[in-house]
């Protein structure tokens, strides 16, 4: 059993180098004009689905991940959003309040996360960023367990992954402990994973 998942890691690993090079040099040629319009707007069967829920959890973008922040601008004016929050370099995260204009800190795992005084709030849906995914749902983050955890937690939120198109791969290595995505949010498509959206 170590065997299989010291073997599952290494294969987890070396997929991300790959794909970390295929999004970094894809989001570097993307001209300007493609910049601007990738993730502004929601396509129409997500935009019915958001109106469902109180509050969406998305993600500041770090580094070359999809900016998907300016897609939401009308439901942050109205408190809607709320951004993943790590209290500290510990294994856990939440989801904090949080509406454009307001200061982001920068968080224990460098990433822009609201202030710690802003108070915890579970989403009804949750966009989170991706290093890959496959179309059945296989989703492979940066590594560190934080939004497995937090789905294991809250197992019932919807769940969309967002990548650019070059992250997809036909399949992610997948543990148990990994969890599946509902759906795939690229610029180019919406895909539909699973049966809950």
């Amino acid at each position: 059993m170590t065997h299989l998942s010291a073997d599952l890691t290494l294969q987890k690993q070396k997929l991300r180098e790959k794909l970390r090079f295929r999004r970094r040099h894809f989001a570097a040629n993307l001209d300007g004009m493609a910049q601007l319009a990738a993730f502004r707007a929601l396509p129409a069967p997500l935009a019915t689905r958001i109106a469902d829920h109180a509050v969406v959890g998305v993600y500041a973008a770090w580094g070359d991940e999809p900016d998907i922040l300016p897609m939401f601008a009308g439901l942050g004016e109205a408190g809607a959003l709320a951004l993943p929050h790590h209290a500290a370099r510990i294994e856990t995260m939440d989801f904090r309040r949080w509406r454009p204009g307001q200061p982001l800190v920068k968080g224990p795992w460098g990433t822009q996360q609201p202030a710690e005084a802003t108070l915890p709030v579970v989403p009804g849906l949750i966009f989170c960023p991706l290093v890959g995914f496959d179309r059945r749902g296989g989703r492979l983050g940066q590594g560190g367990g934080h939004y497995d955890r937090y789905f294991a937690v809250h197992p019932a939120i919807p769940r969309i992954g967002v990548a650019w198109s070059v992250q997809e791969v036909d399949a992610i290595p997948r543990e148990s402990t990994d969890i599946g995505l509902d759906a795939v949010l690229t610029e180019q498509e919406f895909i539909i994973c699973g049966e809950r959206l």
